[in-house]
């Protein structure tokens, strides 16, 4: 991959390619489906069956830590998640973590039994730490992860901030952790909270592939799901502009809004991935929101078979 040198390059090259047919953006996006990766909700398992039908053998599944629950109960979902041929990537809530010990012994686990190289690295959203680590950095600043046999690490991206950290300390800690990961040994790739402003999507992967041009970008979408459980999960996680745009329109329409597929979003972001040959965006992962189902069947819809 390369850079453009100029905006005019750069505004020629998307300008030139907007025109893409159907055919090529329809490969565009299968490509984002199938290197792309989807979430659990906290407590799914019975899904699992489903998924091997579903989705590409292989594909990355993120299985969250379940709440107010330590790391090793979540050694059975990733076992399951292993067994019927996918690549589980546990979250670590830095946060949650109550010591070191708990979590070499659940990396050793996860790794040694089910094959694990690859786990999402959050902060975590309790207001007290319950353990030796504070957020992501400080995990990463142990060695525990490398230690432990694991390759590569995930961090989240938040293209419309985040409700309680400043946006230059965002910037200094993605810095941070890609100069820890660095340092290790360890590939470090970005995976973006959902939004509903597609537009906002593809101005921070603009904004990434310049910055940090090496770091695989992994974009994230809202799948299929109530209302409700979308709206929900938008407070709880910041999406601003979103949530503003969409209360503008009113109750009906906001509801109607966040029931459709993410098939806008993922246009918009495939539209920008052909135009922009110096983008570093990967893939996608899908938010199921507990839809696992319905998230899972939408992908499958979206990959061509030839």
């Amino acid at each position: 991959m390369h850079e453009v040198s100029s905006k005019e390059g750069r505004m020629a090259k998307t300008e030139t390619r907007s025109n893409h047919s159907r055919e090529h953006l329809e490969e565009v996006i299968s490509e984002l489906v199938v290197n792309g990766s989807i979430e659990l909700s906290a407590e799914n398992r019975d899904v699992i069956p489903d998924a091997s039908r579903l989705l590409p053998f292989g594909t990355a599944i993120y299985i969250p830590k379940m709440l107010k629950r330590p790391l090793e109960d979540n050694l059975e979902r990733i076992s399951a998640v292993q067994a019927a041929g996918f690549d589980p990537v546990p979250h670590i809530a830095a946060r949650q973590v109550v010591s070191e010990q708990a979590l070499r012994s659940f990396l050793k686990h996860a790794v040694g039994e089910s094959g694990v190289h690859r786990v999402m690295l959050i902060g975590g959203d309790n207001p007290q730490v319950q353990g030796p680590y504070a957020d992501g950095a400080a995990v990463l600043r142990s060695e525990v992860l490398a230690d432990a046999g694991i390759h590569e690490v995930d961090v989240a991206g938040y293209p419309e901030g985040h409700p309680r950290i400043p946006l230059e300390t965002l910037a200094a800690d993605l810095d941070d952790k890609w100069a820890l990961t660095q340092a290790q040994g360890l590939g470090m790739n970005i995976v973006t909270q959902f939004s509903f402003v597609p537009a906002r999507i593809v101005e921070y992967c603009d904004e990434l592939a310049h910055r940090m041009p090496e770091v695989p970008v992994y974009v994230g979408l809202a799948g299929p799901t109530d209302a409700l459980s979308l709206l929900r999960y938008a407070r709880h996680c910041g999406v601003s502009e979103s949530l503003r745009a969409l209360s503008s329109l009113g109750v009906k329409a906001a509801k109607l809004a966040c029931h459709t597929s993410p098939d806008e979003q993922v246009e918009v972001l495939a539209r920008y991935c052909a135009g922009h040959e110096a983008s570093n965006v990967i893939g996608i992962h899908v938010f199921s929101f507990g839809g696992f189902v319905a998230s899972a069947e939408w992908m499958r819809a979206q990959v061509r078979h030839n």
